[in-house]
């Protein structure tokens, strides 16, 4: 038996493909992987067959495993995905800067961005640069003292009832929706190391993009600052 600890499931999801992938977390070796292509000229997910798609491979990848998968991470593209940017401006008075500064500017440009929101949810939240004194970085330098500081982010957001719609499916097989990823997202960090798609999105989950504010609900001691803010603030 392979315990729920050792592996992880992911589930790539667009328009005219799914796939289903399995792999063992310690050795990144694939455990289980099934692709099944629509026919059906369609821009939108097709549940129906989605549910047929599970149906034929969740008993097989659990048989395999002799274990049962409880959650997963889905991997969407989709073109209901869609981009809020914002910044922020804020006195430091010669004081260090560092990620407990960046606390309260965070967490008021994620509460602006979801008074706005509405139907839709955050999936990706990131500084995409910082201007500290009028010089730009692309990353939090350290030691620093600074006077003043700006934030420029982005925030990538799904509607609501897309993501209802593919956890009811999940439900059907007793399992649950840990994250959605951003197909798009995750292809602007695939490299000549990634084999696909998947290991570039572990890469992701795992906080390689040192600017995210990653929205799991699970803390991980070896993830960085910016996922212990949201799990605080959430």
């Amino acid at each position: 038996m392979i315990r729920e600890t050792d592996f992880q499931t992911y589930l790539y999801l667009n328009h005219n493909q799914f796939i289903i992938y399995v792999v063992e977390i310690l050795t990144n070796e694939k455990i289980y992987s099934e692709k099944f292509k629509i026919e059906e000229n369609s821009t939108e997910l097709k549940f129906s067959k989605l549910d047929e798609f599970l149906n034929n491979n969740i008993f097989k990848i659990e048989k395999k495993l002799n274990n049962f998968i409880k959650d997963l991470y889905v991997i969407l593209d989709s073109k209901e995905f869609h981009s809020i940017k914002l910044s922020i401006k804020k006195d430091n008075n010669g004081n260090l800067l560092n990620s407990e500064t960046l606390i309260h500017p965070l967490s008021d440009l994620k509460n602006l961005c979801q008074s706005n929101l509405q139907n839709n949810k955050i999936i990706h939240f990131f500084i995409e640069k910082y201007v500290i004194d009028n010089k730009f970085y692309t990353n939090l330098p350290e030691n620093v003292n600074c006077n003043i500081f700006s934030l420029d982010t982005e925030f990538i957001c799904l509607s609501k009832n897309l993501i209802e719609n593919i956890e009811k499916t999940l439900k059907k097989y007793h399992i649950s929706l840990i994250q959605i990823i951003s197909a798009g997202y995750v292809e602007k960090f695939k490299d000549n190391t990634d084999n696909n798609i998947f290991t570039t999105a572990s890469r992701i989950i795992s906080g390689h993009n040192s600017n995210e504010v990653l929205l799991t609900g699970k803390i991980d001691k070896k993830h960085g600052f910016f996922e212990r803010f949201f799990n605080f603030f959430n």
